[in-house]
This record gives C-alpha cells, structure tokens and sequence, in this order.
C-alpha cells in the first residue's frame, strides 16, 4: 500500500523543492498508559507510510515521561500492534532514555536565564496564567539569578523537596496570547517508580519540553502529530531553538480521526475496561486495534479505511459503516464460505434412508475460482435456520412453510409435509420430503422453487457459540453527549448479542483462532483467540452505505 497524495507530502515535497536534502525521518510517539485504537492507526499510517513514501525511516518511541500512568504491559501491546499492521519500525527508542540530556539541556537553559524555578502550586500557577482575553502575571520567582535557579534545580534533582512543591518553568512571555507559551512548566518533582528507569529520577520533563528534544536528537525532520497540537508548536520550536539544534525537526499537524457510535479516549477506554463494561481491552466492540484484531478486521482494511476517510486538517466524524465497508469489501474476495445455522430447527427427511450419507461439492469462494472446493456431508437429519421456516408466512415468504418447498444449498429439493410442535405450540422438528432427483439441478416436471436456504448435517455438526455485536454506544458523535448527561448513559445495552446453540458444517472444527469466512447468508466471522468454539461477527453482509 502507498499513502495518497495530500497536504503533508505536499510540505514535503515543498521542503525538497526548497533544498532540503536530508533524509525524511518519521517518529510514531505513542505514551504507554493504555492500548492502542483506530485513531493510533491513522498516525502510524501517516507517519510510516509517508516515511517509505520518500524512502526514508520511521522511528517508533515510546513517550514514557509520565511514570505515574505508564506499564510494561502498554509497552508490549504497542509494539505488538505496530507489527501486526505491517508498521515495522526502523528503531525503537524509548523517551525515559534521554532524561539525562533532557536535564542538561535544562541547566542550559537556567545558565541562559531562559527557565526558573517556581515555587508557586499548580493552582496558583493557573490563576497567574491569565485567560484568553487578560494577559497572565509573572510568578514572583521569576527573577531567581540563574544561580540560584540552577541550585534548587540540582536540589529538585536530589529529591530535597516535597512532590509538587516546585517546578522548573521556561521564561518566555506571560502576555503571549497563546497560553502554552506564558511561562510553561518544563519539569516537575514526582516520586514513582518507572517502568524502565526504576528510581533513579523523582523530576520528569513534561511532554512539551521533552518531545522535541527528542525529536531533534533522533533526527527526526518531520514530527507529524494531530491537530490538538497545533497551539503548542510555538513552544516546540521554542525549545529547539532556544537549546540551539541544528538541523530543526518541523512540526506539522493533521486531524485526528473521530468514528461515530465510539469513544477515542485512552481515559474512557480505560473506565469501560475497569468497570467490567466491556470483556477487556481486546473487547471486540472496542475501537483498540486488539479488539479489531480480535473481531477478524485486518491490517489492510483498517489502513483502506485511514485513506478513504482522508488526510486533511480540519476534524471531522467519519461513518463506522465506512470501516465496515473497507473490511467486508476484503472480505467479499478472499473470505471461504462456510454454512453455519444460528437458531436451529432439526429437519427429519423421510424418504432418505437413515444411515445414509452422501457427499456434495461446494465451491469455497464463489467470486474466486482458485479458491477451490470442499466436500460438505449430507444426511437424513439437517439443521435449518429457524428464521427460514413460518407456519404462517407473510406474503412474498420464499422460505419454507407447510406444504412449501425450498431448495437446499447445493443439494435437493425438500418439501414439508408435517410440523411437529411441543405442548406450548413451538415447532420442534419439520418432517419433509426431499426430491431426489433433483441434486444441483431443477424438477424434471418444471415447477419453479424459489427460495434456497442453507443447512447443516446432524450427525456431523459442530457445536460452537456465536457472538454478534453491534455499535458500542447508541449516540452517533459520543464526543458530543448532550449537556447533563455522561458518555456512559448511552452505552448500547444490545451491543452484544450470545447464540449458545449454533450448528456448524463440520470443516468449521479445523478453524484456527483468528481465521475468518463467510457464514453463507449470515455475514462474516472469525474464530475468536480467547475461548474454544467460538465466532465472532466480522460484519454483516450488506448495508446501505456507499463511498
């Protein structure tokens, strides 16, 4: 796959045209505090793709600054996902590794009088920052000489003082109207144990400072993040320029994606998880890209998703149909079909004789030859869907009923002759007659049989459990609940939906975990990775949505 043109390639290719000529040098820089989703996956898309586009290198780093949110565990997912796309970065560093150059770049700046210490509380410091309409006032520490600066500095390092009680701050311009540049913290006193560095550190550089000191010691020549980062660029270029690198990382910025009938938040995503909402992070009804995996969604149809939905700079919401439709599209070609009934109803054919069993050939994939054929096993004793049988059929009901007669998948004809029903009226079993000349082909006598259904032997079925999902919240834009209500009041109580009784055609027994088909006339699916005989639905066959 390669990445479409679009306003990022074309800064690129601006910058070339420009003279520049070093090699284009991309960064993914996700923080470990959670799993990645599908709005992680336009990011790595940008940026590894845009990376081989100009036959440059992508740089995955993990921007491990904050130790008190951060786990091994994230650590692992990360780069498990990252592989599992086909994003395989050319490094793997890690920004807890460059602490000690971000602390002497820090001294650097107190010995420049451009940083201070400052003694004021997180409170404080935002009731002094002003509002977008009055300009902030200085911190009455802001004049500490830069020896006295350096000093506390190198006693915040010592741990000589309580957490919070101090910060180290840049010294730029209290009045600037935008608010990250009046005198930002650069670093704060935080006593937790890193998940890499241990307890070798108790001040943690702050992501605005850290991140393009990073960037520019990697060599990064393109830090491509999303929009929300667009205000702090002032900032990024400020630490760059002001601890003297050369050559200068550019920070450009992209909309970040937003999916209807989901949250994108790692804060949302992590309370679904810990309050037992959702079957963990890899929850097929969640946006993380280990529960799509989990689901059946595959690399190529999420970055086919990223591309059509586009790469510009203004926020949108783009259709989940859209990434359903990438996916079943994939789906639709590659996907062997299999026959799988759901809600069972047994079908006795009278006329067969009981210990009779024959095979049929049926073709894997009908939209692809090389796909080949399997034998499926036939007896006197089927499985139908419930749903294709009506005592009292509506009008335009092709399906079967009394008297009725129906086609079976590639195989015969079969006609009901008798309902057999319990002492409650429910149907039980359907005793039928099949016309065994029939086969493949049509009634030597020429009567029409509409309605084709699918089946499962009895005696070689395989017994598993199907799982159906829909859309996680009912709202369409959860980023914009109405105001008074939680995100969390319209979760969808229908967002999953557990068939225990399912019959399969028995080459379902092979499956492996994480392989997907087409359950013919039902949608897509894929054996789950979790637990033993069970399917997950991928998506269903059709929808109304068209690019």
């Amino acid at each position: 796959m390669e990445i479409a043109p679009n306003f990022l390639t074309d800064i690129i290719d601006q910058d070339i045209a420009e003279g520049f000529s070093a090699q284009i040098h991309t960064r993914f820089p996700p923080e470990p505090n959670g799993y990645l989703h599908i709005g992680s996956a336009k990011a790595i898309f940008i940026n590894y793709f845009i990376a081989k586009r100009y036959n440059g290198l992508f740089n995955l780093r993990y921007d491990d600054t904050n130790p008190v949110k951060e786990d091994t565990e994230y650590v692992e997912s990360i780069e498990e996902d990252l592989r599992w796309l086909g994003a395989i970065p050319d490094g793997i560093y890690y920004g807890s590794d460059y602490f000690e150059q971000c602390y002497q770049y820090a001294e650097k700046l107190i010995m420049d009088g451009k940083a201070y210490v400052c003694d004021l509380s997180a409170d404080q410091m935002r009731e002094y920052r002003g509002t977008l309409t009055q300009p902030g006032r200085e911190s009455p520490y802001r004049n500490r000489t830069p020896e006295e600066n350096l000093d506390l500095f190198r006693r915040m390092r010592a741990g000589e003082f309580p957490d919070g009680s101090r910060t180290l701050r840049a010294k730029i311009d209290m009045a600037s109207p935008n608010l990250n540049m009046r005198d930002p913290a650069i670093y704060r006193i935080v006593r937790a144990h890193h998940h890499r560095q241990g307890d070798q550190w108790c001040i943690y550089p702050l992501y605005d400072y850290a991140h393009p000191i990073q960037d520019a010691i990697e060599g990064i020549t393109h830090s491509l993040c999303s929009l929300e980062f667009e205000n702090h660029r002032p900032l990024y270029e400020w630490v760059v320029d002001n601890i003297g690198f050369d050559p200068k990382p550019k920070q450009r910025e992209f909309a970040r994606l937003n999916i209807t009938h989901t949250v994108m938040s790692k804060r949302y995503l992590r309370e679904l998880v810990e309050t037992g909402r959702v079957d963990g992070w890899d929850d097929p009804r969640m946006p993380t890209l280990c529960g799509l995996r989990r689901r059946g969604y595959s690399p190529t149809a999420i970055f086919n998703f990223v591309q059509r939905a586009g790469i510009a700079k203004t926020n949108s919401l783009v259709d989940q149909r859209l990434l359903e439709y990438c996916v079943r599209e994939e789906l639709n070609a590659s996907a062997p079909r299999r026959m799988a009934v759901t809600d069972p109803l047994k079908v006795v054919l009278t006329n067969y004789p009981a210990d009779k069993v024959e095979y049929f050939e049926v073709a894997n994939n009908p939209v692809d030859p090389d796909a080949g054929t399997r034998q499926v096993a036939f007896s006197g004793t089927l499985y139908i869907e419930r749903g294709d049988f009506a005592q009292v059929p509506p009008p335009k009901f092709q399906r079967l009923k009394p008297g009725g007669e129906v086609r079976l998948m590639g195989a015969y004809l079969i006609r009901c002759d008798q309902v057999v029903t319990d002492e409650a009226g429910n149907v039980t079993e359907l005793r039928c007659s099949a016309d065994l000349e029939t086969g493949n082909g049509m009634p030597a006598d020429g009567r029409k049989v509409r309605g084709t259904i699918h089946w499962v032997s009895a005696a070689h079925a395989v017994d598993a459990r199907v799982m159906l999902y829909d859309n996680l919240f009912t709202l369409e834009d959860v980023n914009a609940v109405p105001e008074g209500t939680n995100y969390l009041d319209y979760l969808n109580p229908h967002s999953l939906q557990e068939l225990k009784d399912c019959k399969l055609e028995a080459s379902l027994a092979g499956a492996q975990p994480g392989e997907r088909f087409q359950f013919v006339r039902m949608g897509y699916f894929c054996k789950d990775t979790r637990h033993g005989n069970t399917f997950n639905r991928i998506v269903t066959l059709k929808d109304s949505f068209k690019l």
